[in-house]
């Protein structure tokens, strides 16, 4: 029998002064088997630095011709595609052919930057790709933060971030590797 998917319940609220967006989300986000406290968390930063009515968690790991969090417009076409990890170049463009934008959320220490370099040159030609690496402390520390009911408050102010929850708070300096 496989393994099922974990359900977490979280309350987020934003305060994300750059883009001038202040709102409470409440989520239901399953886990898949495989994946880790710190990506799931990830998945939660890219929510919150993107965060908008109509932006929502796919099937994810499930399907695969589609991202893990994305934004429709009313009228079915995908505005917003996001990634996470190490993707290869054929999927980036098959994502950046199909919306109007993309953004890649890379976490993974030291091997971010050999991956960056050996990938730099042929994402460049893609125009609505966004890159961002996630430092690795920032990552762990936002996987301790894990529980099965989560109340979160991420604070963004000149493209930094302040997670905070009852068990602590991080601060979250995403580098921008492509804009």
């Amino acid at each position: 029998m496989a393994p099922k998917a974990t359900v977490y319940k979280v309350n987020i609220q934003i305060a994300d002064m750059d883009r001038g967006y202040y709102q409470d989300h409440q989520l239901t986000l399953a886990q898949h088997p495989s994946e880790t406290d710190s990506r799931m968390m990830v998945r939660l930063l890219a929510f919150a630095l993107n965060a908008s009515e109509f932006l929502e968690f796919s099937k994810g790991l499930c399907v695969e011709d589609e991202p893990e969090l994305w934004q429709k417009s009313l009228s079915g076409e995908i505005e917003l595609w996001i990634e996470f990890g190490q993707s290869d170049e054929k999927w980036l463009r098959k994502a950046s052919g199909r919306s109007k934008q993309v953004q890649l959320f890379t976490y993974g220490g030291r091997s971010v930057p050999i991956w960056w370099q050996q990938n730099e040159k042929a994402l460049e030609r893609y125009k609505n790709l966004k890159v961002w690496n996630i430092p690795e402390e920032a990552v762990k520390q936002m996987g301790e933060l894990v529980a099965r009911n989560m109340a979160l408050q991420y604070n963004i102010s000149d493209g930094e971030v302040w997670l905070s929850s009852d068990d602590g708070s991080v601060q979250i300096i995403p580098e921008i590797l492509k804009q």
